[in-house]
């Protein structure tokens, strides 16, 4: 089977795939349906990887022993399917998500061994055998023990794209590079409601809003959901969200940041970049393809897609006033690049 698409911005060939959506229109809160019965099912690890989970949660035991950081186990949920169709009168994307419960020792145990042979002395992996040659999309659950919630977050009166840098700290495989100005993975803990409505990944987005950058209150943003996306690179599920946050600054928001917040270690810089076109695509295309996450650099694209459709009254050709911005962004690479 040929490998799904990546998405291409510019000279950049990110290890994004875009599963639903494409910018230009938001899809509706209404319209994503999340099926999850709490308890019905656990994911179930192969006998290679449930090793690999021991091993990490013995390890985790043993940092915290030694007074060292460690990662708290906590529950989550594994992806069983994600399907797109469109409604009947208006063809609005639908999208619905089949999810099981699972949790963040089992994430560790697969997206970071991907590459790791499943036996001494074998050449296969858990990529070569599940992913490779196949649908990632349908791939099996225990690879998919993630869902996480991306938003490109705007500041509303001075018009600053935030993007952010991942810490040191972070488990996994995208420390010390640029991601979303906020990010959270959908959590058992946090994000099943407590009078048994369905999970909202719109609540999702406020919660990594409120604890990454102390954007407290629902009418201090505008938030739109944009697109459903894998990281094909570490078999990961995101939702890709826009956020503007109409009455604060980038100074205000950096002066809020500095009183406290929740998860202030998840990220060890910040930058607030004009949130034209040129500029952003200035900034995701001048940085070193490995200074990225997979899905950075699409999540603003898109953003800046929106804005486009936005800013032209509604009218989707606005994409193309982004696709002339990134032509000229390569152009400008280019000639710094001849100069030097």
């Amino acid at each position: 089977m040929e490998p799904r698409d990546r998405m291409v911005i510019g000279n950049l060939v990110t290890d994004c795939h875009i599963f639903e959506g494409d910018g230009t229109r938001p899809i509706q809160q209404e319209n994503v349906q999340i099926i999850y019965e709490p308890g019905l099912r656990r994911v179930e690890l192969p006998v290679e990887v449930q090793r690999w989970r021991e091993d990490i949660e013995a390890d985790m035991q043993r940092r915290q022993a030694a007074g060292e950081p460690y990662a708290w186990n906590n529950p989550r949920f594994a992806v069983e399917s994600i399907i797109a169709s469109r409604s009947d009168e208006t063809e609005e994307p639908l999208v619905q998500i089949g999810l099981c419960d699972a949790d963040y020792y089992d994430f560790l145990a697969t997206s970071v061994n991907l590459d790791e042979p499943l036996r001494e002395g074998e050449p296969a992996t858990l990529r070569s055998q599940y992913l490779e040659n196949a649908d990632p999309v349908t791939a099996p659950a225990f690879l998919s023990c993630s869902f996480g919630v991306n938003v490109a977050v705007e500041t509303g009166p001075d018009r600053k794209m935030v993007f952010a840098r991942r810490s040191v700290r972070v488990e996994g495989h995208n420390k010390v590079r640029w991601n979303s100005s906020v990010n959270e993975g959908l959590a058992a803990i946090h994000d099943i409601p407590e009078d048994g409505s369905p999970i909202s990944l719109h609540a999702v987005a406020r919660r990594a809003l409120r604890e990454e950058l102390a954007v407290q209150n629902e009418d201090e943003v505008d938030l739109e959901l944009l697109v459903f996306a894998l990281d094909v690179r570490n078999h990961q599920w995101a939702a890709f969200y826009r956020a503007v946050l109409t009455d604060l600054t980038a100074d205000q928001l950096v002066a809020r940041r500095s009183r406290g917040i929740e998860d202030k270690w998840e990220h060890d810089r910040f930058e607030f970049v004009p949130a034209d076109p040129d500029n952003v695509l200035d900034f995701v295309l001048q940085k070193k393809p490995d200074e990225w996450t997979p899905c950075g650099p699409a999540l603003f694209y898109l953003a800046l897609v929106r804005a486009a459709v936005i800013a032209r009254g509604g009218d989707r050709s606005g994409r193309l006033d982004v696709e002339a911005a990134e032509r000229r962004a390569v152009e400008r690479l280019a000639t710094s690049a001849a100069r030097t």
